[in-house]
């Protein structure tokens, strides 16, 4: 495993951004020295990336974590009393459309490398409490307030406070219940999703948004191309047809407003997005990869990762650069995004077709 691999999963294990019950952290603050509170989301994409690095690794520890997160997730998190996933655990007052798919694609990981039943059976549950209770009038509510279970208050300056085209990537939770369980149900949830986001995908970027505020938008846009994916490799050749051709076009759109935006802002996790898309959909045979685009990404996402004496910082990735100064946030799904598109760069030539496993 090459050096920046190797860093990268120490500082999983060794940084303290996994609490002792096996929730992990949002993201360390390395200006405070502080974590932040534990996210359920996060704790779903370190599972994903542990199991991932246990893959390219052989190592059982990261496979260890990934069951101890796990097991937070399905004992200490998911209300069975409510049949709800909580934002955070303290307090459980939220539950999030978009953070449930990402929980359940983590614990299907964690499920396809232990065969632990609880963990495909909470993925279950979470699956179908988000089709139960997040549905809505034009598409899925994207906040619920617990325990009423009553949709949040929207807010169309935040497009996480809104339905939208990213909620394509949580839909692909559906996609992976599909292929564990064989129940349809799933496969026609995910397959119900594509309409709504192709159509929203069109206007996501607002008219005189500020050049930051695009670039986190151009995050969330590129969680609807990696939602696209599955399409591309199991639907009906309509769909597919035009899911490439959103899937070339985004492709398009997002590296010239990464490339525009990036003096000013950019965001690790965007270049990482774009990296491992651009290389899928090549694999794919639907997006011919331009290599001399895809080697600048991955020259640019190397740069974000952290060096520094302290075990809380080294190996992992800051989160951004604003005006040519880092963003002091070590941060886990940029960490886990830029594993997942530098192991596929590294071996682009022979990546399956398929979708971002984190």
């Amino acid at each position: 495993m090459s050096n920046q691999f190797e860093r990268a999963g120490r500082w999983f294990l060794e940084s303290g951004i996994q609490l002792a019950d096996g929730g992990v952290a949002r993201y360390y603050r390395a200006d405070t020295r502080q974590n932040r509170p534990v996210s359920t989301e996060i704790t779903g994409y370190a599972i994903s990336a542990l199991v991932y690095l246990n893959e390219l690794t052989g190592d059982q520890r990261y496979l260890d974590r990934a069951l101890a997160a796990a097991r937070f997730l399905v004992r200490d998190a998911w209300r069975a009393d409510l049949c709800a996933m909580a934002f955070e655990t303290d307090p459980p007052a939220l539950s999030y459309f978009f953070d449930c798919g990402i929980i359940v694609r983590g614990l299907l990981a964690a499920w396809r490398a232990m065969r632990t039943g609880e963990f495909l059976d909470c993925a279950v549950a979470v699956g179908r409490s988000m089709a139960r209770d997040f549905r809505a009038a034009d598409g899925w509510h994207p906040i619920l307030t617990l325990p009423a279970k009553t949709p949040a208050s929207r807010d169309a300056a935040s497009w996480s406070r809104l339905p939208g085209c990213y909620q394509l990537k949580s839909a692909m939770a559906w996609w992976d219940l599909y292929r564990a369980t064989g129940d349809t149900a799933f496969r026609e949830l995910y397959q119900e999703s594509i309409e709504p986001a192709l159509s929203n995908s069109a206007s996501f970027f607002p008219d005189g948004a500020s050049r930051p505020k695009t670039m986190d938008r151009l995050h969330a846009y590129l969680y609807f191309l990696e939602g696209l994916m599955p399409v591309l490799v199991g639907s009906p050749e309509s769909a597919e047809a035009r899911c490439a051709l959103a899937l070339a076009g985004g492709i398009r759109q997002a590296s010239c407003l990464l490339h525009d935006i990036e003096p000013e802002f950019a965001r690790a996790d965007v270049y990482a997005q774009l990296l491992r898309i651009r290389i899928l959909a090549d694999a794919a045979g639907v997006v011919p990869l331009d290599r001399e685009a895809a080697a600048r990404e991955a020259r640019s996402l190397a740069e974000f990762q952290a060096a520094s004496a302290d075990p809380r910082i080294d190996g992992g990735y800051w989160f951004g650069r604003r005006n040519g100064a880092w963003l002091l946030h070590v941060n886990p799904v940029s960490t886990a995004f830029a594993i997942e598109a530098l192991d596929l760069w590294e071996r682009h030539a022979g990546a399956e077709p398929g979708r971002p496993l984190i």
